[in-house]
């Protein structure tokens, strides 16, 4: 039913860009360890931040890179070569300049958007785009100048709450993904609204 087996959360490294929006992917991933009692260990094989969840009786692999964003696709290559995970079974969860705050979307394959994680994990991959994913919205800040300062910058307090909310969604709906597949995920995390 559900092929998905890895999950990555997109990041960058060092506590001052935990709460940044760009980190949204690793929230994602810090809050699905939590909720399945799963404590993220830093593996330098993987260079990244280990773990595995077991979700409606299967297991996934959780991986947030600890290499900065733009050399995501080194830490995903080396898991899914390791376990030979096929492209098309990961899930990278990332920040979404093109979705409001509260709202969080998956989908599969696509461009990477100008998305530096997304561009590296593309090339690490034999250009291969097949993988889902989920996308976290941190909205758009207007201006093509001002993303970089936007996406690594913090949110204010109402958008955050926004976002924390679509992130927890996410997590709920991977019991979904897992048991019914993801499409049955997909409509219950589209439906959401903060």
């Amino acid at each position: 039913m559900n092929s998905i087996q890895m999950l990555v959360g997109l990041a960058n490294p060092g506590p001052e860009y935990a709460n940044t929006r760009h980190n949204a992917g690793a929230w994602f991933i810090e809050q699905l360890a939590a909720r399945y009692n799963c404590t993220l260990k830093h593996d330098p094989k993987y260079h990244g931040l280990t773990g595995k969840v077991i979700i409606q009786g299967q297991e996934f692999k959780l991986l947030i890179p600890t290499t900065y964003m733009n050399l995501s696709g080194k830490a995903v290559g080396s898991l899914a070569n390791f376990f030979k995970i096929p492209v098309e079974n990961i899930l990278v969860a990332h920040d979404e300049l093109d979705l409001d705050p509260g709202v969080a979307k998956l989908k599969k394959g696509g461009g990477h958007g100008g998305h530096n994680g997304l561009k590296d994990i593309i090339a690490k991959m034999a250009n291969q785009k097949d993988f889902m994913r989920l996308r976290i919205g941190v909205g758009h800040p207007g201006h093509r100048e001002m993303v970089t300062g936007w996406v690594l910058g913090k949110a204010a307090k109402e958008d955050q709450e926004k976002m924390d909310a679509a992130v927890d969604e996410a997590v709920r709906c991977m019991e979904i993904l897992a048991k019914d597949g993801v499409l049955k995920a997909q409509n219950r995390l589209h439906s959401f609204k903060p």
